[in-house]
């Protein structure tokens, strides 16, 4: 069961939604490349998933919970302290890096008076912690091979309680920043440039850049190379349009690949499986 829920307009230059999933069976989540990054609230407490180059398998048991906040293409800035390419690739406890401490102690005061009631030590300990929390703890993991409804409502009530706690300390850190400058402001336009089709010469060009700016300039904002990027967006366009019922050889056409061979293959170079799988 996943769930997203759209930041307030203030944020939504710098993140794409808040998110929940309950693990109602055991299984494993592909997550694929999307250029965003993510700060997630899971069973052994709070990480960051850096930008992925790559397919990243996600194992999750019956009735693990986690809740996240994502953060759009060129919208992390200087959020996390350390340039973004750092995190590459990665999953990192917040803990870690150089934003944890002040963040966590946020959240750990934002939850012993958290509104709702029923979930605030439940949230304060997991915090504390770092480690699953009871309620999740006593799920019947063992001895079901699906979740048990009767378990359902407290979980539900738990991670979308973890998820409001989140967005309104995340919300709060951002509004408090310094605007546009803590973040590239032409990262959007060179998302959409690179998303269009436009060469990573032509890209640097419009924007004024060489192509070595504009290289050190992507990075920084995104954590890839402007080939990289201009790979996962493309990708991810492809996976919009298919999604929507465009037929395939269009949607190599539409997103920007030479043909419909050419999407197979980088479809598979990036997610690990064929398109038909993603859909």
């Amino acid at each position: 069961m996943y769930v997203e829920r759209p930041p307030s307009a203030g944020l939504a230059g710098r993140l794409a939604c808040g998110w929940h999933r309950i693990s109602e069976a055991a299984f494993t989540q592909l997550v694929v490349p999307d250029a965003c990054v993510d700060l997630i609230w899971g069973p052994d407490g709070l990480y960051v998933a850096g930008p992925d180059t790559g397919p990243m398998p996600a194992a999750l048991g019956i009735g693990e919970t986690l809740a996240g906040v994502r953060f759009r293409p060129g919208g992390v800035g200087d959020f996390f302290g350390l340039p973004l390419q750092e995190l590459r690739d990665l999953r990192v406890p917040l803990s870690d890096l150089p934003v944890g401490p002040g963040l966590l102690a946020e959240l750990t005061k934002a939850a012993e008076t958290w509104p709702a009631a029923p979930e605030r030590p439940r949230l304060a300990e997991s915090l504390m912690a770092g480690v699953r929390p009871a309620h999740l703890a006593d799920a019947p993991v063992a001895r079901h091979s699906s979740l048990d409804e009767a378990v359902l409502p407290g979980l539900r009530a738990g991670v979308e309680a973890r998820l409001q706690l989140l967005q309104a300390v995340v919300g709060r850190r951002l509004a408090a920043a310094a605007g546009p400058a803590s973040v590239d402001p032409a990262a959007p336009a060179i998302t959409t440039a690179l998303g269009r089709g436009r060469s990573v010469a032509e890209v640097a060009r419009d924007l004024g850049y060489s192509e070595r700016q504009l290289h050190r300039r992507s990075l920084l904002a995104f954590g890839y190379a402007p080939k990289t990027l201009q790979r996962i967006v493309r990708f991810q366009r492809a996976l919009r349009l298919a999604r929507a019922g465009t037929p395939l050889a269009e949607v190599a056409v539409t997103a920007g690949y030479s043909d419909q061979a050419h999407l197979s293959n980088d479809v598979k170079r990036l997610s690990g499986v064929q398109l038909s799988r993603l859909l």
